[in-house]
């Protein structure tokens, strides 16, 4: 059997066993394919089964494949698999390269963009963000939303709120849909829109990923849990300032901001303390 490297490995950034059983490890890849199936069940939220394949099969190929160049062991490959469906999910073009492209370089950007053994970037929130930024004629990012009938939207709820209480990242996400609440409130009373219209995105699959995902992957988070409440808000605040000038992928366009200045300074501090 391989050995691990001594001292990091990319792929184990997501959700690692946390408590009592090696069974957390699954929740994430589970609450994910539940996203994925009940979205395209009850409202056909893909382009299509075979492009959000593609995804997949893209990200854990990229995956096995550097961190065989890099540490030359076998790779856990439950953070690609979440990778593949997310591009699969948020990505939306006719063509198949978008979600291949996408794919590998969310995961190559955990082998490449790093300080001091971190990737500072979420890798599925740096590969959407990238491809919407600079591909804006062949791609489009997801816009459904549940429709009048929540209750796919309170089943993942449940399940993902069961399973960030589980891996001891609830705050965040309770932080962060407070922090959008408010935001979405001042945001009406700036533009007189209606509060139940700016508040609406939030209702949206889109979001859920967003959430449960994006915002708290532990490798590319912030370790305390007061700095993790404070980036949460940041986030908020800067995808309403992004809206207020309509910025149409808001929320992953936050992240990419401020996730990685947040890492970095977290990243320097620690140097500064040993030093």
């Amino acid at each position: 059997m391989a050995q691990e490297h001594p001292t990091w490995r990319p792929d184990t950034g997501l959700w690692k066993k946390v408590g009592a059983g090696l069974h957390s490890r699954y929740l994430p890849p589970a609450l994910i394919s539940c996203i994925l199936i009940g979205g395209q069940v009850s409202f056909g939220i893909l382009e299509s089964l075979g492009q959000t394949l593609t995804a997949i099969l893209s990200s854990v190929l990229t995956e096995w494949v550097l961190a065989r160049l890099t540490w030359g062991g076998w790779p856990g490959l439950a953070s690609a698999y979440i990778s593949g469906i997310s591009v699969g999910i948020l990505i939306r073009s006719p063509l198949f390269w978008p979600y291949v492209l996408c794919s590998v370089l969310s995961i190559t950007s955990k082998y490449v963009l790093r300080w001091q053994g971190r990737h500072l970037w979420n890798p599925s929130n740096f590969g959407v963000s990238a491809m919407l930024f600079l591909a804006p004629g062949a791609v489009a990012g997801l816009s459904f939303q549940w429709g009048n009938s929540l209750w796919a939207m309170g089943a993942i709820w449940v399940l993902g709120s069961i399973t960030l209480w589980r891996v001891r990242r609830f705050h965040i996400c309770a932080v962060y849909v407070v922090s959008f609440l408010i935001f979405a409130l001042l945001r009406s009373v700036w533009t007189g829109q209606a509060y139940v219209t700016s508040m609406a995105p939030i209702t949206g699959p889109m979001y859920q990923l967003f959430i449960f995902f994006m915002i708290t992957d532990p490798k590319t988070t912030v370790s305390k849990r007061k700095g993790q409440c404070l980036v949460a808000f940041l986030v908020a605040g800067v995808e309403m300032v992004l809206r207020l000038n309509e910025a149409i992928y808001a929320p992953f366009y936050a992240l990419f901001i401020v996730g990685p200045v947040a890492n970095a300074i977290e990243i320097w501090r620690n140097r500064s303390h040993t030093s």
